[in-house]
């Protein structure tokens, strides 16, 4: 087991584009409760676990009072996008040539275990996968470091030996602190200044653009 490589599914390492339907999925629970926020700022949260994400565009008073109303509106607008959902081109490709390198791959996703069977039937990859860290599995996620300490646990592999990739700041907050090597992903949405001031230490536009750099080498 060499590495462990992340791929998240609510906010996205983004094989399966999903970020843009939790964007207007939270964006529309939110503004049916009351709460006039922006599909910016609901673009710089996502990837945050439900309760983090409303603390963050509506305050901890608010997280405290809603959050499970909220998480319960947006789980029931994005449901419908479970058979819909499509991997990102070269997504499978990505997992199984890592696999193929000596590489352990591991999903690691804010999503909880309904939405977790979706994006996996969308990637269509389950040979190369060798496990999964959904957001059952941890008390707190990302910024927090449990997310891919879970992964790196299930791939039996330290943190100087693994790749963490995400397309969010929320993503790359989480590898640092977990002292793994964070490659960020621009088809989140997220500029590349951003993720690269969230401590990413690599930046490619999608997983087909990772796929590319393989020959050369992300690892070195």
């Amino acid at each position: 087991m060499r590495a462990a490589h992340r791929v998240p599914g609510r906010s996205g390492a983004h094989v399966v584009d999903t970020n843009h339907l939790h964007v207007v999925t939270w964006w529309a629970a939110l503004r049916r409760a009351g709460h006039p926020v922006t599909v910016h700022a609901v673009y710089r949260a996502v990837g945050l676990a439900s309760d983090d994400l409303v603390a963050q565009l509506l305050g901890e008073r608010t997280a405290r009072e809603e959050d499970g109303d909220l998480d319960a509106a947006h789980k029931a607008l994005y449901a419908p996008y479970f058979e819909r959902l499509h991997a990102l081109p070269d997504a499978g490709r990505l997992l199984r040539r890592l696999a193929a390198d000596g590489w352990t791959v591991v999903l690691a996703t804010s999503a909880g275990d309904d939405e977790l069977s979706a994006l996996r039937r969308a990637i269509d990859a389950d040979d190369a996968i060798k496990g999964t860290a959904s957001a059952d599995d941890v008390t707190r996620g990302k910024p927090a470091p449990e997310p891919v300490q879970r992964a790196l646990e299930l791939a039996g592999t330290p943190p100087e030996r693994a790749m963490f990739v995400g397309d969010t700041v929320w993503d790359m907050r989480a590898g640092s602190r977990a002292w793994v090597r964070c490659v960020g992903l621009l088809c989140g949405g997220i500029p590349r200044a951003d993720l690269e001031e969230a401590g990413a230490a690599a930046v490619f536009d999608d997983p087909a653009d990772l796929l590319a750099s393989l020959p050369q080498g992300p690892r070195g």
